[in-house]
C-alpha cells in the first residue's frame, strides 16, 4: 500500500445485494403468505380495520383472492391480492392529511436508493423478487416480480393465441 493511501474495504456481493435489498414485508405482512396467514395478521395489528372473512372476495380468476380493508392513523385502505393462496401485492392507500408524497418518495429514496423508473404519476424500485411503487395521490404498492411477470406473461401468451385464431378463422374465407 502507498504511503498516505487509507486501505478501502470492498463489500462483497451478499453485503451489497443486502444493502439494496427491497422489503417483501410491512409490518407483520409478508409477500408469501397464505390467507389464513395474512387473516391473521390483520386481525392483530391496530393499524388496520380489518373485520374477518367479510372483507375477503374471491376473483373468479384461477383461484385469486382480493381482501379490502380500511385503516386507521396513516392508511386510509389496504387492498391485498392472492394467486394460488399467496400474497402477491399489498397496496396502502395514504390519508395525505397524515402523510405527503415527497416525504415518502424522499424517505424511500434514502432507504433503497434512486428508483428504477420515474414519471410524474409514479416512482418505482425494483430487484428481481420485489417491486416497490409509490403512485399518486399517494399508495404504496409491494409487488412480488415473480408472480406478477407470469400472469404478465400469461396474459400475452392468451393474446397471442387469440390473434392466431382470429387469423385462422380469416384464412378459413
Amino acid at each position: 500500500m502507498l504511503p498516505g493511501i487509507a486501505a478501502q474495504t470492498v463489500p462483497d456481493e451478499s453485503e451489497a445485494e443486502d444493502e439494496n435489498a427491497l422489503p417483501r414485508q410491512f409490518r407483520e405482512i409478508v409477500l408469501g403468505m397464505s390467507l389464513d396467514e395474512l387473516k391473521n395478521a390483520l386481525l392483530n395489528d391496530e393499524l388496520f380495520n380489518f373485520r374477518g372473512d367479510r372483507d375477503v372476495s374471491f376473483l373468479p380468476i384461477r383461484e385469486e383472492s382480493l381482501v379490502e380493508t380500511t385503516g386507521s392513523m396513516f392508511i386510509r385502505r389496504a387492498f391485498f391480492q392472492l394467486r394460488d393462496g399467496s400474497l402477491f401485492i399489498m397496496a396502502f392507500t395514504l390519508d395525505t392529511g397524515m402523510m405527503d408524497h415527497y416525504t415518502m418518495f424522499t424517505d424511500l429514496s434514502k432507504k433503497y436508493g434512486p428508483p428504477s423508473y420515474l414519471d410524474p404519476k409514479e416512482a418505482v424500485w425494483e430487484t428481481e423478487e420485489t417491486r416497490i411503487a409509490i403512485e399518486r395521490p399517494l399508495t404504496i404498492k409491494y409487488i412480488d416480480k415473480q408472480v406478477f411477470d407470469d400472469i404478465i406473461n400469461e396474459a400475452s401468451i392468451i393474446e397471442s393465441r387469440r390473434v392466431q385464431q382470429r387469423q385462422e378463422f380469416l384464412d378459413e374465407f
